[in-house]
């Protein structure tokens, strides 16, 4: 009995020993196999870019005597060509995944919109201007076939608006999240296209003014709220 037991078990080992090396094997390669575009990669990109401020504002107050004036606001969205330069590294994760990280900066600046107040029946105009935008990113990706990779992003945003009313201007730093879809397709050797689609949230923010006339005081707050989205194709250079 113990001889049939230790032939059975001999052929066991001999026949699912080597099964087994294959199986550990065929997993490690594809569990580990590396993407197309691990490493590190360099882009540049253009396209159509939309900015949509939004204003609100409190009366204007006056301290002495006390008193408030009526005091309505507007603001116009923009629209108009973009474009950024991006550095950025990927990483292969399990199979046919992979996660990148990046920065992107903004060297064109938006198209310029118009605001105006109105308080007593006078108005007064001037324009705004986004301006040295930059987004810091992560970037979740999936294999598409053996040269393609689609992806999502999610990231920090910056920016600076740049007010101007007449010979007076401001500049306004603002921040918030990012979001966006892609996808890169290699073309040649170590270069692909890419085209994404980006949505910028920017958290509010509040501007206090206050000015001496005669013996009064007057002070006014406005609230800056902004999104924007862009639409972008490019090129890419994976190192």
């Amino acid at each position: 009995m113990m001889t049939v037991v230790k032939q059975y078990s001999g052929t066991l080992m001999k026949y699912h020993l080597p099964l087994l090396a294959i199986v550990i094997s065929t997993l490690a390669t594809s569990s580990f196999a590396q993407s197309k575009f691990e490493g590190l990669y360099g882009q540049v990109a253009v396209g159509y870019e939309s900015v949509n401020p939004s204003s609100t504002n409190t009366p204007i107050r006056v301290s002495n005597p006390s008193d408030t004036i009526p005091l309505s606001t507007s603001i116009s969205n923009t629209s108009g060509g973009t474009g950024n330069i991006a550095l950025g590294y990927t990483v292969s994760l399990i199979k046919d995944f992979t996660l990148g990280i990046g920065a992107e900066y903004y060297p064109i600046d938006s198209s310029k919109g118009n605001y105006s107040a109105t308080a007593l029946g006078r108005t007064a105009t001037g324009t705004y201007q986004k301006q040295a935008a930059y987004n810091i990113y992560i970037a979740p990706g999936m294999n598409v076939g053996t040269d393609g990779l689609a992806y999502f992003k999610v990231g920090y945003t910056g920016a600076s608006v740049k007010s101007s009313q007449g010979s007076v201007s401001d500049t306004e730093n603002i921040s918030g999240y990012s979001l966006g879809l892609g996808y890169k397709q290699f073309f040649s050797g170590n270069w692909y296209g890419f085209g994404e689609a980006n949505y910028f949230k920017y958290g509010n923010s509040v501007d206090n003014q206050s000015a001496t006339v005669g013996k009064s005081t007057l002070s006014v707050s406005t609230t800056l709220g902004t999104y924007a989205y862009n639409v972008l194709v490019g090129v890419g250079y994976k190192f």
